[in-house]
């Protein structure tokens, strides 16, 4: 978690490994800017590092985008909408 100067407020660490031409990428990061949530975008097109990476990390998610939260893999856009739907999401990510 970081901390928010402006709030006080501790606000999760959010990354999402992304490809390019992606529309559940776009809108999983949509989702995520919506909320006004900072994250780091992680470019992971098949074949790099970073989607070995995200592979790994995700316990072995082979699509894209794979979400971590404070280093703990969420999943991807379809289960970011879920989180969403259950009003599980924002409490997840400090805005709640």
């Amino acid at each position: 978690m970081s901390l928010d100067q402006d709030a006080g407020v501790r606000m999760p660490d959010v990354e999402i490994y992304t490809q390019p031409y992606c529309p559940y990428c776009v809108r999983a990061v949509q989702i995520l800017t919506q909320k006004g949530v900072a994250f780091r975008e992680i470019d992971a097109p098949h074949g790099t590092q970073e989607r070995l990476d995200a592979r790994e990390r995700s316990g072995g998610g082979t699509t894209v985008p794979q979400i971590f939260v404070d280093g703990q893999s969420v999943g991807g856009c379809t289960e970011l909408m879920a989180l969403d739907r259950a009003g599980k999401l924002d409490s997840m990510l400090g805005l709640a």
